[in-house]
This record gives C-alpha cells, structure tokens and sequence, in this order.
C-alpha cells in the first residue's frame, strides 16, 4: 500500500501549478475540465514515478479558507524531501526571496529533521527537509 496522490483546492490554479512545477522539479498532465461541474484539474507528478502524486482542482463553489493553514484539525503541510541541508537552505532563501511567507526558519526540529517551513502561493505550508 502506498500513498498515491494528495489534492489541494485552488483559487489560482495555474499560478499553483507554476510554483510546484518551478520550485520542486514536478511535471504536470494536460488540464482536466469538466464543464457540467465547472470543474478543473491538473495532476503534478515527480520524476520518480513511485512517488505520490499532487492533484491541484479548482471549482467556483468552493469557498476560500481564511484561517490559519497550518494551524487546523485536519492535514497541516506535506513535507518535501530535498535530500540535504544545503537545498533546504538554498531553497528557503530562494523562495524567501521571490516573496514567499517562511513559516519557520531552517533548523533542527525536535524530532531530527532538519527543515524550514514556507507557504505555497495560496497559504498551504510546506516543509522543506533533508
């Protein structure tokens, strides 16, 4: 058993699609659009195909959350592996400098990561981690 993909509502999705393709190396299908729901999708995957997938949808009705993203019940961030701690630092300050909101700066965590935390262009945070 495996996870196979993970989805995110979007207000924005080509700007999302963008910023997971630009700033974690993933690749996208071509759009998904069902025009009775008003409904539209991409798929981003990793090179490794075993790798779960990201599914970005978009839909009129669904509402903005206002909160706090990382601060809910329910799914808090997904972490992102980048293999050392030279990318993770790379990284945060890469996106730190195209505007994007650090969470937490890098460090080493309780629990033996090392990581930062950032937020995506719509608030969803991402972990950064060797």
């Amino acid at each position: 058993m495996r996870i196979e993909h993970y989805a995110i509502w979007c207000q924005d999705l080509e700007l999302m699609k963008t910023f997971y393709m630009t700033y974690f190396g993933m690749s996208s299908n071509e759009k998904y659009i069902n025009p009775t729901k008003k409904y539209e999708s991409y798929f981003l995957s990793f090179q490794d195909s075993s790798s779960p997938r990201i599914e970005l949808m978009k839909r009129p009705d669904i509402a903005e959350n206002k909160s706090v993203r990382g601060m809910l019940t329910g799914y808090a961030h997904v972490a992102f592996s980048v293999g050392n701690r030279e990318t993770v630092d790379r990284l945060t300050a890469n996106l730190r400098k195209e505007g994007y909101k650090v969470i937490s700066e890098c460090r080493v965590t309780g629990d033996g990561y090392y990581e930062s935390v950032i937020e995506d262009p719509e608030g969803n945070w991402i972990e950064i981690t060797t």
